[in-house]
């Protein structure tokens, strides 16, 4: 068999040659590609392309309820494996929930998706299929540290009051800003940065905020981390955040959205007053409402949000506060990051098809636990099936 073009979308819908099983070949593994065409890792590609049988679907496909009919009319077969290059394409079905995921073929291994976050797919109900995510956390790991490095610069030296009364074209606001920011802004140095969540991202961030800004680095996590990697960025564990919070000159929160805000008005109070709040997580992680409260009543100098609560929206009440730095969720925005997205994808479904440990797996544990209640049960020929 050969390629095929969807014209409306202009994707190759590629099929491994020469899978006919009455030429006594073996039908090669379906892997479903979501969203657009690989981009960089052209080699990678081609050498999945060498293994496995690859079928692109037409945005239109991806809609939910035309995605739904299309897994409950067996459309793309028994497939394997779903991979999603690109955080921002392939996503047209929304919430992988359980009415989703009971759609998915016996066959269905893994699941690896660009996008360091996860909230958009119950990796839980994928566990009880025996089905693998895998997430493209350690390729956004550099930009969102980067990102994070900036915020923290921005809510300790008002650096979006400066830029914006520079870019007023008033002389009054130019010379409002020239005059007070240095009697209100502080050197990050010295100062205690507390860091909810030490996974790979939140250590990077240590790693960049002690050698650049010589910040002092606390941390609270559901567990501790491993002595060498605290002595990497001199951090000290604090198991309850409440604790953490109230030694924190600037809190940053790193971590998955745990179902609920983890600053609220209850937990903004039980920072130092003058403190600062940044954001590159999931936007909410913060109630923005008792945020903005709290600038208001300036128990909180400055906050630096790269993620909001209701995007593309963002809250009108802190779009509005010259202390307030706010960029486009563009943290992990870089074609760096694009690109290592690609390949763990790629890589990760590459992996568990072949029997071996994914990179990137967010709910191995899960799995494993699922399995060993069902031992009796088969696998229909894979590694991960359910």
């Amino acid at each position: 068999m050969g390629s095929t073009i969807d014209s409306s979308y202009g994707t190759k819908h590629i099929d491994a040659p020469n899978d006919d099983p009455t030429e006594g070949i073996v039908t090669k593994p379906t892997i479903l590609h979501l969203g657009e065409p690989i981009l960089y890792n052209h080699t990678l590609y081609s050498q999945l392309f060498s293994k496995y049988k690859i079928i692109n679907p037409p945005p239109s496909f991806l809609q939910r309820d035309a995605f739904k009919r299309h897994l409950q009319e067996r459309t793309w077969g028994d497939f394997s494996a779903t991979m999603r290059p690109f955080w921002n394409t392939g996503g047209e079905m929304g919430q992988w929930n359980r009415e989703l995921i009971e759609l998915l073929p016996t066959s269905m291994q893994v699941m690896a998706s660009a996008g360091a976050g996860f909230d958009w797919v119950d990796t839980g109900v994928l566990a009880e299929f025996g089905i693998l995510y895998c997430n493209g956390a350690h390729a956004s790991t550099e930009s969102v540290a980067d990102m994070a490095l900036y915020h923290i610069i921005s809510v300790f030296r008002y650096m979006t009051w400066s830029s914006l009364a520079a870019r007023s074209n008033s002389p009054t606001e130019w010379t409002k800003a020239h005059q007070r920011i240095p009697f209100e802004s502080h050197n990050p140095r010295g100062h205690t940065l507390g860091i909810i969540g030490l996974g790979n991202i939140g250590h990077a961030i240590a790693k960049k905020v002690r050698a650049a800004l010589g910040m002092k680095i606390i941390y609270h996590d559901v567990t501790q981390k491993n002595p060498e990697m605290e002595r990497e960025v001199d951090a000290t564990f604090y198991q309850f955040p409440e604790e953490m919070l109230t030694l924190s000159d600037c809190v940053l929160i790193a971590t998955p959205y745990t179902g609920h805000p983890l600053l609220n008005a209850r937990t903004l109070k039980l920072l130092p007053k003058g403190a600062r709040v940044v954001n590159i997580a999931r936007g909410v992680c913060i109630d923005e409402d008792a945020l903005a409260d709290a600038l208001d009543s300036k128990h909180i100098s400055a906050a630096g949000l790269d993620v909001h609560a209701h995007e593309p929206r963002v809250s009108e009440r802190l779009s509005k506060m010259v202390n307030v730095t706010m960029t486009s969720h563009t943290g992990g925005g870089s074609v760096e990051t694009a690109m290592g997205f690609e390949k763990l994808v790629m890589q990760n479904v590459e992996a568990v098809l072949e029997g071996r440990e994914a990179l990137t797996a967010v709910n191995q544990g899960l799995v494993d636990e699922y399995l060993s209640r069902n031992e009796s049960k088969t696998t229909n020929g894979g590694v991960y099936g359910h």
